[in-house]
């Protein structure tokens, strides 16, 4: 009983207490309105007493004057005057300062126009910074400020040399100025596109089936495919078992390819592949874009041609364009000013006809004299002789290049031919001069005496050979190819043609030329006897020269008696000794 008298008592003060609480807060709501109503009355009677002080005010506008040489004055004059009240005659005042204006700053002014724009942008910094100050006095958001501070486009496009690589979203960027700078560098390379998309990173190519892998045609003409397809079909015939034996004793060299073949793949059909510049970036469908590089102005595709209505096959440049007649009414293209069209800076192709019935190619564009506009459209001019030979004369050197003192005396040389043959054809002999004159006699009588046709004497053959032309220093030999080196003991695949070397020494001395060494004590032509004895003499020791077949044949022989002896013990001899107790 004493704990419930206890328990009653505590929630009796309890509920005392809010209440009364409560009472305290209504008071204190009742009082606040209570002064609230009090201070709107106050306000209510001042304002009052300030609209019968106002009514009782008298308001009078007074334009503010100006000086008319202010620089200015000239910009903002005729917005002044739309917004002035002032009499007729103020205003022919006015007109009249005007016109003084107007030929101070014609003659004043005129030099001073730069100073003049720098006033302007002077007032408009000043614009911006009272804008700030307004800012800051009004205590703008970030959001607000940033929007605030934040260049337009043609502001960063001004401010760079690369107009072409400022884009739409650069001025929301922290420092825009300095991105720009970055993206304008040479060799830059750019942000990829898709840093601003909402899909996914190649999510377009999702449907496009991925080609296999396809070799380079230069390495198809080695025949490697056709090898590892009859290696593959031969592999899957086998069992198992032989594949796991190969598993674990694999062959090699299965796939032998020439060596020949694999040099001619690689350094004469080898085609450099299709890359991109530097700092090219990927972008998604790049390779479905036409490569312009490709394209040439004027040609036109089948593809195009069927589009356009015209004609296609052998004789399709025989019809025009249908863009002809316009281009010959308003001129050739201005970015290709050295395109040729024919029927307009070109003579047409021949069979065809200017007009304007069905192939026909229109009017050619000439003047009121018949000449023509934009160039040779009947083909008339043909180029000059002096135009073809102007290569001729241009100097192919590197400017500053040292002279080689060989090409220094072949000029030499030259000019001393060219005198020469000047001289030759100034000189005119007489009739009487060519007579050679029969004072002197020779101690050799030329009766009887023949000579054979093949005796060749030193004098002469070291005249022959002045005659001709310089030998060569060395002669190539052609390289022949070994199609099997089976059989052969340290064999090569590359074996030179010495027939060439053999040909070229042949052609140096006649076949049937014999040659005798004479003292000029013994060279009597009468002599026929000595000369026949020393000519048979000749001939013997021709015969009698050191022929090595012989002792080729010898040592062939010796070297395979030696061979065959040898696989006989080899034969005769025990692969493992006797085994001995």
């Amino acid at each position: 009983l004493l704990l419930e008298t206890e328990m009653t008592q505590k929630i009796s003060i309890e509920k005392y207490g809010a209440k009364e609480q409560k009472k305290r807060a209504k008071e204190r709501r009742r009082n606040a309105l209570q002064n609230q109503n009090a201070a709107n009355e106050i306000e209510r009677e001042s304002d009052s007493g300030v609209e019968e002080a106002l009514e009782d005010v008298e308001i009078e506008y007074v334009t503010e004057e100006l000086d008319p040489k202010d620089p200015m004055y000239l910009y903002y004059l005729k917005v002044f005057e739309a917004y002035r009240l002032t009499a007729p005659e103020d205003r022919i005042k006015e007109e009249k300062d005007r016109e003084e204006f107007e030929q101070w700053t014609r003659e004043r002014l005129a030099p001073k126009a730069a100073i003049v724009e720098r006033i302007v942008q002077d007032v408009e910094e000043a614009k911006q910074e009272k804008l700030r100050e307004e800012a800051g006095k009004l205590k703008l958001s970030k959001k607000k400020l940033r929007l605030l501070n934040r260049p337009s486009i043609g502001q960063l496009k001004s401010s760079t040399s690369r107009p072409d690589v400022v884009e739409w979203h650069d001025v929301t960027a922290k420092d825009p100025k300095l991105l720009v700078h970055l993206k304008s560098i040479r060799n830059t390379v750019p942000v990829p596109r898709h840093w601003c998309f909402k899909r996914k990173y190649l999510a377009g190519k999702r449907g496009f089936e991925k080609p296999a892998f396809d070799l380079p045609d230069f390495i198809k003409k080695t025949g490697i495919m056709e090898m590892r397809q009859a290696l593959q079909e031969k592999e899957d015939q086998k069992s198992m078992k032989s594949k796991m034996r190969e598993k674990i004793r694999p062959k090699m060299g299965k796939i032998d390819i020439d060596y020949q073949k694999l040099h001619d793949a690689f350094f004469r059909w080898q085609i450099r592949p299709k890359m991109s510049m530097i700092g090219d970036m990927y972008y998604e469908g790049k390779e479905f874009e036409t490569k312009l590089r490709e394209k040439k102005p004027g040609d036109l595709t089948d593809d195009l041609r069927v589009a356009l209505g015209m004609p296609v096959g052998p004789n399709a440049h025989r019809y025009p364009p249908p863009w002809l007649i316009a281009m010959q009414r308003y001129g050739p293209p201005p970015s290709y000013p050295n395109l040729k069209i024919p029927g307009l800076n070109a003579p047409i192709p021949e069979g065809c006809a200017f007009g304007y019935h069905a192939g026909g190619w229109g009017k050619p564009p000439v003047d009121e004299a018949g000449r023509p506009l934009y160039g040779d459209v009947f083909g008339i001019d043909l180029p000059s002789h002096s135009g073809l030979n102007e290569d001729d004369d241009v100097e192919r050197k590197h400017w500053g290049e040292w002279e080689s003192d060989e090409y220094s005396t072949e000029e030499e040389t030259e000019s001393e031919d060219e005198e020469k043959e000047e001289e030759d054809a100034d000189f005119v002999p007489s009739a009487e001069g060519l007579i050679t004159p029969s004072g002197i006699s020779t101690g050799i009588s030329t009766t009887g005496a023949e000579t054979p046709d093949a005796i060749e004497l030193r004098k002469k053959k070291v005249q022959d050979d002045a005659s001709k032309e310089t030998p060569s220093l060395y002669t190539l030999l052609p390289e022949k190819k070994v199609e099997s080196i089976v059989g052969q003991m340290m064999a090569s695949t590359h074996v030179y043609d010495l027939s060439a070397a053999a040909t070229a020494k042949k052609d140096q001395r006649p076949d049937n030329a014999v040659e005798i060494s004479l003292n000029p004590e013994e060279l009597d032509l009468a002599d026929t006897s000595g000369l026949q004895q020393r000519y048979e003499e000749g001939l013997k020791k021709m015969g009698k020269e050191d022929d090595f077949s012989d002792m080729v044949a010898e040592h062939a022989a010796k070297q395979k008696r030696k061979r065959k002896t040898t696989e006989d013990k080899k034969s005769s001899t025990k692969k493992y000794k006797d085994f001995k107790f």
